[in-house]
């Protein structure tokens, strides 16, 4: 069992920057892909980032250049969502999930530990 907590979400500016930290509970995080998901009402879950456990990372097209995601090295139980330059339609709930293995091409619903979110507003 692995318990997942969001930290670091908050009311940002246009073109401001957030660090998101993803901390795990129970396990360490490096037999898992972690994805980082953003979800606003009435919208279908948004994967916006993924590591996977062999270290591939994805970025939804929407957040490349501008968001970054990475393991801490010297703790395996803590991933982070590094945003920058961020955009009023980046406001959302923010989760973080795990699923076993090199995953991260896996659709939301098979990630099978989640967070509770965190909230990120971009609003000037």
């Amino acid at each position: 069992q692995v318990q997942l907590v969001e930290s670091g979400g908050g009311l940002v500016q246009p073109g401001g920057s957030l660090r998101l930290s993803c901390a795990a509970s129970g396990r360490t995080l490096d037999y898992y892909s972690i994805g980082w998901f953003r979800q606003v009402p009435e919208k279908e879950r948004e994967k916006v980032s993924c590591i996977g456990e062999g270290g591939g990372i994805t970025y939804a097209d929407s957040v490349k250049g501008r968001f970054t995601i990475s393991r801490d090295n010297a703790k395996d139980t803590v991933v982070y969502l590094q945003m920058s330059s961020l955009k009023p339609e980046d406001t959302a709930v923010y989760y973080c999930a795990a699923i076993a293995g090199e995953r991260c091409a896996s659709p939301a619903y098979q990630f099978d530990y989640w967070g509770r979110g965190t909230q990120v507003t971009v609003s000037s």
